[in-house]
């Protein structure tokens, strides 16, 4: 009997839910805005609370109340981009079983900078970085109000004053007074700059260096004035140095006092014994292994030592060097090495034993090298492929060099592993100081440079250029690596390594006094890491004013993989009667 009487009460229920169920019944809100486009489009919808319901049920009556809100948060949201006058007015309907609103916006007339005032003390103004901030302040004058433009240029100029060694700096005024009537707005800013900090002392906490040591690497006295971009700086050498796996350089301004500050530099040691090793493939070596071993540090006056060896199908190299880092300014450094060379081409081969002394140092924003080679060994220039070595028009010759080497590389580079905006140049000169250590005497300069610069997000235009020439009074007596040759992946692709170039009575490429190659590449990538790239190079190697570019053009393919940019090519020579078919062309690295 009570189960019988509890039936009745659940069935009453279960009907008064379905009767209710409408009653409760959701629907989602479909935003449209015109009128407008970009980003006061975006604001529109980022300010309307209705946006929020885009994916998510609201009833009839929240849809009714948000949307009578609408217009006037609309209207706000268009403040900040300087329309303060914007009109905006809203329709209501059902689309299925959601509502759409669509909201009519009439931005107006926006406000206008009229008038900027900014009073900062003379003494750092004179600062150019902090000029530069407060004249991008300035020309906010006659152009639309935007707060966010605003906001971030006066905050420039209050990083600026830090940056420059106003660690006391204080903003005491920063008003934007608007007149809606007369749709004007002036800017007013003062800055308190205080006193402007110089650099104490620099501490090295965690070295495993002697005292004195890391002080090569400071790019700054005691006593100058502090800045921002000079620890940068150090950081920066110290990472680049490779002794360390921390770097943490931290001017301690809370301690600061009388105008001075001191900086903490935090280290940790590297791991002091490196080894490398595995296989690679490049077109112009073929298969091959590569091993090496550094000690990052042998000592604690921070000399390092060097050893690699590569065996591929056509290099083999066998290479030491060894460096003793040098105290004072300027990362100066002495270096001796010693490397054996076995390099086979499809134009030359040559076994070498090269010996070298120099020095490196920073100067004026580029390494500067100076040093003296010794090089000798044998080579045969003019083969093909794999004929004998007493094939008709083969030459063989024996390098018995001396020769002084100076050279200068810069580079400057957004990002090292893939370069949206950055560039490089190399300058080299070589010179024999007679015939009494040398088989023959050579002058020698050869420049090298690439520019990169990305035009969208996804596209990179890539040039690079070489040039060179060498005046010797005995041409034959110059071993293969002192001759110019073109051809090759960083040459003229559709063409093989070094197979462009003067040739002798035979018809067999030598090689050349001059060199002048061209190349430009379009990158277009549809992922993050994969792209297409397409490419026109142009050059030779060539004697006198006999100069006759050799043009080569294709298709490729690149990938960031993680071991590094994979480029691979397909070239193919244009209006060449005696070059036919298609160049595969790989390499791996970075950009520069």
């Amino acid at each position: 009997m009570r189960r019988r009487s509890r039936r009745p009460g659940l069935a009453r229920w279960g009907l008064a839910l379905l009767l209710l169920l409408p009653l409760f019944a959701h629907a989602g809100v479909l935003l449209v805005v015109d009128g407008v486009e970009d980003p006061l489009k975006g604001a529109v919808v980022a300010g309307v609370d209705l946006s929020q319901y885009a994916t998510r049920e609201v009833s009839d009556a929240q849809v009714r109340r948000l949307y009578e809100r609408a217009p006037d948060q609309a209207s706000k949201a268009l403040q900040p981009y300087g329309y303060y006058d914007a009109t905006v007015t809203a329709d209501l309907k059902r689309v299925g079983k959601d509502w759409q609103v669509t909201l009519h916006v009439k931005p107006g007339e926006p406000v206008r900078v009229t008038a900027v005032d900014i009073q900062l003390d003379k003494t750092a103004l004179a600062i150019p970085s902090i000029r530069h901030a407060a004249h991008k302040i300035e020309r906010l004058k006659g152009q639309r109000l935007d707060d966010a433009t605003y906001d971030a240029d006066r905050d420039a100029l209050s990083g600026a004053l830090t940056a420059d060694g106003f660690l006391d700096a204080k903003l005491k005024v920063h008003r934007v007074e608007v007149n809606r009537a007369e749709r004007s707005a002036v800017v007013k800013l003062a800055w308190e700059a205080g006193t402007r900090y110089h650099y104490g002392s620099v501490h090295f906490e965690g070295s495993q260096f002697r005292k004195g040591f890391l002080q090569r690497y400071v790019p700054f006295k005691s006593g100058d004035y502090f800045s921002q971009n000079q620890l940068l700086t150090l950081q920066q050498a110290l990472n680049g140095a490779d002794y360390f796996s921390v770097v943490n350089v931290l001017p301690d301004v809370d301690t600061a006092k009388h105008g001075t500050v001191d900086v903490n530099v935090q280290l940790a040691p590297a791991k002091r014994t490196v080894y490398t090793g595995g296989p690679f493939f490049g077109t112009d070596t073929g298969f091959g292994l590569r091993g090496g071993v550094e000690r990052r540090w042998v000592n604690n006056r921070g000399h390092k030592w060097k050893n690699e060896i590569v065996v591929a199908q056509r290099l083999k190299t066998l290479s030491t060097l060894y460096s003793i880092p040098m105290p004072g300014p300027n990362q100066r450094s002495y270096n001796f090495g010693a490397n054996y060379r076995d390099a086979n081409t499809d134009t030359s081969q040559s076994r070498t034993l090269e010996l070298v002394g120099n020095e490196t140092r920073q100067w004026h924003g580029w390494v500067r090298t100076l040093g003296v080679h010794a090089l000798i060994g044998t080579f045969t220039v003019g083969k093909q492929g794999n004929e004998p070595d007493n094939a008709p028009g083969v030459e063989h010759g024996r390098s018995k060099l001396v020769f002084a080497e100076a050279s200068l590389t810069r580079k400057h580079a957004d990002n090292p592993d893939f370069v949206r905006h950055g560039w490089s140049l190399s300058l080299y000169a070589r010179s024999t100081a007679g015939t009494l250590l040398s088989s023959a005497r050579f002058s020698q300069v050869t420049a090298d440079a690439k520019w990169i610069q990305a035009f969208t997000r996804r596209d990179r235009l890539i040039l690079r250029g070489a040039i060179g020439t060498t005046w010797t009074s005995d041409f034959a007596a110059l071993p293969p690596q002192l001759r110019y040759f073109a051809g090759g992946d960083r040459s003229v692709r559709g063409y093989g390594f070094q197979t462009i170039g003067p040739k002798n009575s035979y018809g067999r490429v030598i090689g050349g006094h001059n060199l002048l190659v061209t190349s430009a590449t379009v990158e277009h990538y549809f992922t993050r890491n994969w792209g297409i790239a397409a490419f026109v190079d142009a050059g030779n190697a060539f004697d006198g004013f006999d100069y006759r570019p050799k043009v080569g053009t294709g298709l490729g393919l690149r990938w960031r993989s993680p071991v590094g940019l994979i480029r691979v090519d397909l070239g193919t020579p244009i209006h060449d009667r005696n070059r036919h078919g298609v160049e595969l062309h790989i390499v791996i690295g970075p950009d520069l």
